[in-house]
C-alpha cells in the first residue's frame, strides 16, 4: 500500500483522464448508436445499408486495430485525426456506437408493433412514430445492458494506453516500471481504481433495471 500512497498522485491523474475519456466516449457513442438503431429500422434500404455496414465493421474489428487505422491508416487518405486524447475519444466513441446501436435496436424490436401501426394510423410520419412512441419506451427497456456496454467502455479505454495517452493503466505502468520489485502492487493499484469506476456503474445498472422493471 505505501506504494500506491507514494504515487497517489499519478494514480488519481491516470484516474481522471480515464474517467473523462469513459464520459466523452460514452456520450457520444450513445448519441451515435441511437441514430444508427434509428438508422437501421429506416424503411430506406440504402440507410439500412449504412447502419449496418457501420455495425458490422466496427463490432467485428479489435479495438487496437481502429486505433492503428485513427493513427496510421486515416492520414493516408487525407485524413487527419489529433493525436493523443482527442483520437482515444473518437476511436472509442466510434468502436462503442455499434454496440450502443445494437442495444437500442434489440429495444426497438421489443416493442410490439402494434403502437407503431396504431401512430402511423393517426397520421404520424415515420420520424414522429419513431422519436415520440417507440424511442422512448426501446430505450427504457435497454437502459441495463447499455450500462454494461459503458462498462465495458470504461475498460476499453485502458488501449488508450498504447498510443500515448497516459491515462490510468499507463500510469501504472510508469509506476511498475519505476519500482520493478512491486510490479504487482503497482498493477493492483490499477485495479483498484478501475473497480472504483465499475463496481458503482453496475450498481447503478441494478437499480434502473429494478426501477424499469416496476414501471413496466
Amino acid at each position: 500500500m505505501d506504494l500506491i500512497a507514494d504515487n497517489l498522485p499519478a494514480y488519481l491523474n491516470g484516474f481522471r483522464l480515464t474517467l473523462q475519456l469513459t464520459l466523452l466516449a460514452g456520450a457520444l457513442a450513445l448519441v451515435v448508436g441511437t441514430v444508427l438503431a434509428a438508422l437501421r429500422v429506416s424503411p430506406l434500404p440504402t440507410l439500412r445499408g449504412a447502419a449496418v455496414a457501420w455495425v458490422e465493421l466496427l463490432r467485428n474489428t479489435p479495438l487496437t486495430l481502429v486505433f492503428f487505422f485513427l493513427v496510421f491508416v486515416a492520414p493516408q487518405f487525407g485524413i487527419l485525426p489529433p493525436l493523443g486524447f482527442w483520437t482515444a475519444v473518437i476511436a472509442l466513441s466510434a468502436y462503442t456506437s455499434a454496440f450502443v446501436c445494437e442495444a437500442v435496436r434489440s429495444g426497438i424490436n421489443g416493442v410490439p408493433v402494434g403502437q407503431a401501426e396504431a401512430a402511423r394510423a393517426i397520421g404520424l410520419t415515420f420520424g414522429q412514430t419513431l422519436g415520440l412512441v417507440v424511442l422512448p419506451q426501446a430505450v427504457r427497456s435497454v437502459v441495463p445492458p447499455l450500462i454494461n456496454v459503458l462498462i465495458a467502455l470504461a475498460k476499453n479505454t485502458s488501449v488508450a494506453a498504447g498510443f500515448a495517452v497516459v491515462e490510468l493503466t499507463a500510469a501504472g505502468r510508469r509506476v511498475a516500471l519505476a519500482n520493478p520489485a512491486e510490479a504487482i502492487q503497482a498493477l493492483a493499484g490499477v485495479a483498484v481504481f478501475y473497480l472504483v469506476l465499475t463496481i458503482p456503474a453496475g450498481y447503478l445498472a441494478g437499480v434502473l433495471e429494478r426501477k424499469v422493471a416496476f414501471a413496466r
